[in-house]
């Protein structure tokens, strides 16, 4: 195949894998309203300016779409502490920026968190997507530990946890404190930036 060939078939690739990223962000808020077992690609078209078409010409059924819009999401959120973990100066500068940043993704963005929850329960009976969600588990893991890897460093000692204990610990609080905000307690962001700094620190 000539050079033009394959700079013609890499564009093609690259084009429809563009196309995928955007079908998926588009249709991720019409999932995350109404969750993984309500929502079809009929349901998407009807609830967004997509084609049905188009859904089925871009994914192979409701659980490729579901998990390239996640995947993009989740991702957006690991990398969204990379600039704090970067940045930051001292030990007390860098839980607070990331206790801010818990609070903020908590206040905003409630939906989607609620739905990567219901993706991940889903995967523990559901087979279609279940590698993108153990992807996105490791990859906030990783994001978890490089939160406290970098703040122990910058406080002069070592971690005082491993990354699967430290992703277990921050998931489970911000899990609870998505329940209670989505039950109507506006008091579990404020909570959870607090929450956050404390066990990120080690104080009570």
């Amino acid at each position: 195949m000539g050079d033009v060939a394959v700079r013609a078939e890499r564009s093609s690739v690259d084009k429809f894998a563009l196309r995928r990223r955007e079908l998926a962000d588009a249709a991720l808020a019409a999932v995350a309203q109404r969750g993984f077992a309500k929502t079809g690609l009929r349901d998407v078209a009807a609830q967004t300016a997509l084609s049905l078409g188009s859904l089925h010409y871009y994914f192979d059924d409701k659980d490729d779409l579901i998990g390239q819009a996640i995947w993009q999401h989740k991702s957006e959120c690991a990398r969204r502490y990379d600039p704090i973990v970067e940045s930051a100066q001292t030990g007390a500068e860098l839980a607070d920026r990331f206790g801010e940043e818990m609070s903020a993704t908590l206040r905003d963005e409630a939906d989607l968190h609620r739905l990567w929850y219901d993706l991940r329960n889903q995967a523990l009976f559901d087979t279609g997507f279940r590698d993108t969600i153990i992807s996105i588990d490791a990859l906030l893991r990783d994001m978890v530990w490089s939160v406290v890897t970098r703040y122990a460093e910058l406080e002069g000692r070592a971690p005082e946890t491993d990354a699967v204990s430290a992703y277990a610990m921050f998931d489970g609080i911000f899990l609870n404190a998505l329940i209670a905000y989505l039950r109507g307690d506006t008091g579990a962001v404020e909570r959870i930036r607090v929450a956050s700094v404390r066990l990120l620190t080690g104080t009570h």
